[in-house]
Formats: C-alpha cells, structure tokens, sequence
C-alpha cells in the first residue's frame, strides 16, 4: 500500500468492514450487488476513501477500503452504511417491504485494520471464502485510476 499525501501528513490506513443485512435476509442479489459497487465508487469520490475490495454472500457486505485520518473507523463505517442503505431503497423500494422496520443494515458492524503484504492478501482471502458454499460469494476488486 502505497503511502498517501494529505495536506499536514501522511497516512497508510486500511480498514475490513463487516455490515449484516437486518435480520440476516439474504436480499443481496447480484443485480443489487452492481449497484452496491456504483454506490461505492462515488462514495470513493465524495469522501475521499478507496475501495479494495467488496464482497457478500447475500447477507452481509464486507468491504475493504482506506481511509484518511481524518475519518474515525465508526465515522466510515457510518458514511458507508447510511449511504449505501438510501441509495439501495432508493433503487428497489420493494426491499423496504422484505424489512419490517425500514433499516436496511442491523445495528453495529464490525471493524479490523489491514497491515500491508500478506495480511492484505489474507482478509482479501477471507472475504473471498465467506458462506457456505465459497462459490455464491461476488468480490469486486477496485482498481486505482
């Protein structure tokens, strides 16, 4: 991972996200899932994040993405679920009716950091091998421009 400018520092900061789907529905179908990676690359624009890798088996989404620090890993971790889940009910309403309670994600989530080399390669492994069957899992790796 290369390092990274900001105006006063410099930073290498990776962080795997782990966001479940409410009531662990399985409501990821690979229609949503290409939205999901266009939601992605313009919070990439916005928020000034890069996206590594994303992947899910239905029912949860991992991400693997760097950050500046001027984001906390909470902060991220917000920006990417609130404006995942509106763009998502936005594109297909008829999701909302699968959740009772109009929330998209369950509470909460799950946070680890991403050293360079190999522990990279293995958290892009693990989200590689997440479910099941390890065949019904979609990564998208994201490329720099």
């Amino acid at each position: 991972m290369e390092v990274k400018h900001a105006s006063h520092c410099t930073y290498r900061i990776r962080y795997h996200l782990v966001f479940v789907i409410k009531y662990r529905k399985s409501l990821i179908t690979e229609e949503t899932f290409e939205f999901i990676k266009l939601i992605c690359q313009g919070i990439e624009k916005r928020y000034f994040l890069r996206f590594d890798a994303v992947g899910t088996d239905g029912n949860h989404l991992h991400i693997v993405v760097e950050g500046a620090p001027r984001y906390s890993p909470s902060r991220i971790m917000q920006i990417c679920k609130s404006v995942l889940a509106i763009q998502i009910f936005k594109q297909f309403p008829k999701l909302k009716e699968e959740l009772w309670g109009g929330e998209f994600w369950s509470d909460g989530g799950h946070i680890d950091t991403v050293g360079d080399g190999r522990a990279l390669d293995e958290v892009k492994k693990y989200v590689k091998n997440q479910g099941l069957n390890s065949d019904q899992l979609t990564i998208f790796e994201f490329t720099s421009p």
